[in-house]
């Protein structure tokens, strides 16, 4: 029996460049990589040096702050480059990848009859514990604190985000191996939140409590789901584990192979087809979107448009991202744009403003922010549009201050960097939301822990 939530607090920012449902297998990426920055709060050190051949599943690099921390090559080849920063901090490690994939085997596993330490060192050992991540802070996980409860979005709420319910059908084995497996590692539940009236294939998974949701982006974020369902506390912990991610955990139990093959959506006005593809995570940009791209004033985004990240064609898929947008560059200034009826624009005001009256229409929007970065213009707006039972505008300027005890007291260990994008995207005054967020959460995981 499912428990359903209902939202009605958020904003559809509905899209033209809807990925039709047909899939298409790319060819191998000459060259792949993996970013320490993908794993936040991670200080990287380095296993694989330049040159070394490694397997699909062998260690790259691990955790300074906790060795068992894996980071995995995603597929085989050789390493071909280190790209370091300042104190030669690990910036990029990039692969040649073999025209013949070897995967090193891990061994096939019944998480059944599996102890929840036998399944931690299991992910431990594979290089699969990068994919469970926790509350509070939105980090890696720590394996030294038990999560009071384990969290599954398979709702991308999102504009133009992947349809979950497609990417996973024919994954049931997978996705029940792999909830079978994590569920081991806490005493609380695991719970499940797809959306209403969808078919997804996590709905008959046995071990887990469902949740079915409705309303407006952000309905499908996981710290949502959290809030309604159980929400965090001080001292206390939930983990949390993307869809796409529980399939490479469920067929590494099945198979005792590393395969981080994802379904990755083509997003956005600029693809000449939008459409799903195959690809390895960290494949190159540029073999993932060739023939497909307009090349003409595009800003290519890993990730959804709210909260991915801009990379260039001859970067990589970002290794948790399952979904890359291209949309037009907005580098063009309005003529009055401030002082005229808008039509062509979403807005969550009515001042001059019409997209209200057209539910239903997509738009083809670019990057321009209409506007620059001022001082904070108190409009009530950010509260329309954000469903925690938080003050927004207090929390991130408590963040800015950096005055702990108020980040505290305000939920700052509720969110999540992606929590704020809406109201980033709706603020009249350019504050750099999402940033602001993430700084202030890393300022209280040192200082708080």
């Amino acid at each position: 029996m499912s428990k359903d939530i209902r939202i009605k607090k958020g904003l559809d920012i509905k899209l033209v460049g809807e990925a039709e449902k047909n899939t298409t297998d790319i060819s191998l990426s000459s060259v792949y990589a993996v970013k320490p920055e993908d794993f936040h709060g991670i200080i990287p050190k380095l296993v694989a040096k330049e040159g070394a051949e490694v397997k699909a599943g062998d260690t790259l690099f691990y955790s300074k702050g906790d060795e068992r921390i894996l980071f995995p090559s995603p597929v085989s080849g050789k390493v071909v480059e280190v790209i370091r920063g300042a104190r030669r901090k690990v910036l990029t490690v990039k692969i040649a990848a073999d025209t013949t994939q070897v995967y090193k085997d891990f061994g096939t596993k019944n998480a059944d009859i599996m102890s929840a330490e036998e399944v931690k060192c299991h992910l431990f050992t594979s290089g699969c514990w990068p994919f469970v991540k926790q509350r509070p802070y939105d980090v890696v996980a720590s394996p030294n604190q038990a999560p009071k409860a384990i969290f599954i979005s398979a709702y991308a709420s999102a504009p133009l985000a992947a349809d979950l319910d497609y990417t996973l059908a024919g994954k049931e084995a997978e996705l029940q191996a792999a909830v079978t497996a994590i569920s081991k590692l806490t005493e609380g539940k695991v719970h499940v939140s797809v959306a209403a009236n969808s078919n997804s294939p996590l709905s008959g998974l046995k071990g887990i409590e469902l949740h079915k949701v409705s309303g407006p982006h952000p309905s499908g974020n996981v710290s949502t789901q959290i809030a309604q369902i159980d929400p965090i506390n001080k001292g206390e912990v939930v983990w949390v584990v993307n869809p796409q991610d529980l399939i490479v955990i469920g067929e590494l139990f099945l198979t005792g192979k590393l395969n981080v093959t994802r379904t990755i959506a083509l997003t956005g006005s600029q693809f000449s087809k939008p459409q799903y593809v195959t690809a390895i995570a960290g494949a190159t940009v540029s073999d993932i979107t060739a023939n497909n791209l307009e090349d003409n004033n595009t800003r290519i985004i890993s990730g959804n448009v709210l909260s991915g990240k801009e990379v260039k064609a001859d970067e990589f898929l970002g290794y948790y991202d399952n979904q890359i947008t291209a949309i037009p560059e907005g580098n063009d200034y309005e003529f009055f744009g401030w002082n005229k009826p808008i039509f062509n624009k979403i807005s969550a005001s009515r001042a001059l403003t019409f997209s209200w009256l057209t539910p239903k229409k997509k738009y083809d929007l670019n990057t321009n922010t209409n506007g620059e970065h001022r001082a904070f213009v108190v409009t009530g707006s950010y509260e329309q549009v954000f469903p925690l039972d938080i003050y927004p505008m207090q929390l991130l300027k408590a963040f800015m201050y950096k005055d702990l005890d108020e980040m505290e007291a305000l939920g700052g260990y509720e969110v999540a960097p992606e929590d704020f994008a809406l109201t980033e995207f709706i603020c009249v005054s350019k504050q750099p939301h999402q940033q602001i967020i993430r700084e202030g959460l890393d300022l209280m995981r040192e200082e708080l822990g």
